[in-house]
């Protein structure tokens, strides 16, 4: 009933039932037609037998079964080919439409989904919950409700002989349609739930664990992370276990349910039919062998009601994410007019699943110009800081406005706004001309020699084979990681944008590349808005003014003079960084 009632409220299959309605019942007609053929295949041939046994006085006394016989022996399996061939292409269209419904609304709302969820939800999404969605009808809607078709059809025919007889198998076959599945969907709900979040953590845990592979064999635990990912596949294949066994001792009492019809026909066939040596005796074969190719449609309905959970899971998961989504989706604004002012106003902000907020009711300015300095030790706060100014997060509570506009609405249009350097810039294996177009794809070549010359970097791309038109190395190996903080600022140049992020873009760096980045960065950005976050203390009196965030809260605030001279705690911090401080 739950995924019924799912279905009334369902914003991504519902809308392409409708539209693809009528291949939809076409898919089900060559279904019925199907195991129709195949049944009365062999109800012609068991007539057939019987008359031909009781040698008929006249060929033509059995030519009708003949001609018959054949129709439906080349029926099944040119209506088979044709529900397969409608159904499967039915199916590919709906999964096709939703996968790139999916594509769009990730790509839309693409940091909003990466602040919430954590990268094996969005595989689970794309290649879990799809394809059970694809499954749902292939191997649910399609068996299920063909089933039905060909149950009130046997019930209806054998009713039209035999009243009685006719509830008789209403029963039985009611006990194959409704009750078996029923049991099953009972029986294998928790199973299948359990295997459902197993699979889920499976995605989880490796995409996490890959992506971070290198720490675990370098901190001497790979073998820790190889047996913890084998007790959750052994946990995975325990369940499947009994999955299986369930299943195989269910379809074999569908087989005896299915053989007791049969030995039931054969009865009621024989005193409804007496006789022998032809005539009316001749029909027992033909009712008795009518059933047995009904086993093939009537069997996978178990099956097929169990993995309803898995369906109704996969729907719900997918129901969410537009509704989550477009709370978060911003709805286009004016764009602000400069000089622009960024406002932090009592802004508080917790991960999903965090136990403790990781910024706490912060208020802050920052004025047009001002070069600003973000401390704090790793965990801070400071990288939340930077994201909630950028608009990737929307605050808990609180506000973070640019001229008044809260940043998280601006969507695509914070980055004419706001650029960001981080501590590892990245350049994709293609020229050093697209590389560095990513910023503006109309700037000219002679804008481009000019940021690259404001970055230091003129001399060296001359140098280089084809100079602009360089191929650069996968991640841009080719240059050092001075070099590739030197582009990236140079990306930043040509966007033009007012304020800009550094957020601790030295931090690997060896002291004299960093001591001359700082200076670039200083000198080329001094008409800029600078949002310096760090927590090394180099080159920090060249800012404005300096913060210190501790534990999501504002610890202190001033300009490095000013620090220098009356804080305590920034003196310990420059004493520290200088190598100087004794614990007295």
């Amino acid at each position: 009933m739950q995924l019924f009632n799912l279905f009334k409220e369902d914003k991504w299959v519902r809308p392409f039932l409708r539209k693809y309605r009528r291949s939809l019942i076409l898919a089900l007609v060559l279904g019925f037609a199907t195991f129709f053929c195949a049944s009365a295949l062999m109800f012609n041939s068991g007539y057939l037998i019987s008359r031909s046994a009781s040698l008929p006085e006249n060929i033509l006394l059995v030519y009708v079964p003949i001609v018959l016989t054949r129709a439906f022996g080349i029926g099944r399996p040119v209506f088979r080919y044709l529900e397969r061939l409608t159904s499967h292409n039915w199916v590919l269209r709906l999964t096709s439409r939703l996968r790139l419904k999916l594509y769009q609304t990730l790509e839309r709302d693409a940091v909003f989904f990466k602040s919430r969820h954590q990268t094996g939800d969005v595989l689970g999404l794309l290649s879990d919950d799809i394809a059970h969605l694809q499954n749902l009808y292939l191997r649910t809607v399609f068996p299920t409700v063909t089933a039905w078709m060909l149950y009130l059809f046997i019930i209806l025919g054998l009713g039209w002989f035999s009243w009685w007889f006719g509830l008789v198998m209403l029963l039985f076959f009611g006990v194959i349609v409704f009750v078996f599945p029923l049991w099953s969907l009972l029986a294998n709900a928790a199973r299948q739930e359990r295997r459902k979040q197993l699979r889920t953590q499976l995605y989880t845990d490796l995409t996490d664990n890959i992506l971070g592979v290198s720490d675990w064999i370098f901190s001497q635990r790979a073998d820790e992370y190889l047996n913890t990912h084998r007790q959750h596949e052994q946990q995975l294949a325990a369940v499947k276990a009994k999955l299986q066994q369930f299943d195989r001792r269910r379809d074999f009492m569908v087989q005896v349910v299915f053989g007791v019809i049969a030995i039931m026909l054969l009865v009621w066939s024989s005193f409804r039919f007496p006789g022998s040596h032809g005539g009316a005796a001749n029909w027992i074969a033909a009712f008795v062998l009518s059933i047995f190719p009904l086993v093939d449609a009537f069997a996978p309905l178990s099956q097929a009601a169990e993995e309803t959970n898995i369906y109704q899971d996969s729907l719900l998961r997918l129901n969410k994410l537009p509704e989550n989504e477009k709370q978060m989706t911003a709805t286009t604004v004016e764009p602000p007019r400069g000089p622009y002012t960024l406002k932090i106003d009592q802004v508080s902000y917790t991960y999903p699943r965090a136990i403790k907020p990781a910024l706490k009711e912060l208020s802050l300015t920052i004025k047009p110009g001002e070069k600003l300095a973000i401390l704090g030790r790793s965990g801070s706060g400071k990288t939340t800081l930077a994201h909630l100014l950028r608009g990737d997060l929307k605050p808990s509570s609180g506000l973070v406005t640019l001229n008044g506009q809260s940043t998280w609405k601006m969507t695509q249009q914070i980055s004419h706004f706001i650029g960001v350097l981080h501590q590892s810039p990245y350049l994709f294996h293609t020229t050093l001309s697209n590389n560095l177009r990513l910023a503006d794809e109309n700037a000219t070549d002679q804008q481009l020699w000019a940021v690259l010359e404001r970055v230091g970097l003129k001399e060296l791309v001359k140098q280089l084979p084809q100079q602009l038109e360089t191929e650069v190395d996968e991640a841009g190996l080719r240059f050092s990681g001075g070099e590739r903080h030197r582009l990236a600022l140079a990306r930043i140049l040509l966007q033009q944008v007012p304020i800009v992020i550094l957020d601790e873009p030295t931090v690997s760096l060896d002291p004299i590349t960093e001591q001359a980045l700082i200076e670039t960065f200083n000198q080329q950005l001094k008409d800029k808005t600078l949002i310096w976050i760090t927590h090394h203390l180099q080159g920090l009196s060249l800012m404005d003014k300096i913060i210190f965030i501790e534990d999501g809260q504002l610890q202190m605030s001033g300009s490095p003079t000013e620090l220098a001279a009356n804080n305590r705690h920034y003196q310990r911090l420059l004493a520290v960084d200088r190598g100087i401080w004794k614990n007295e």
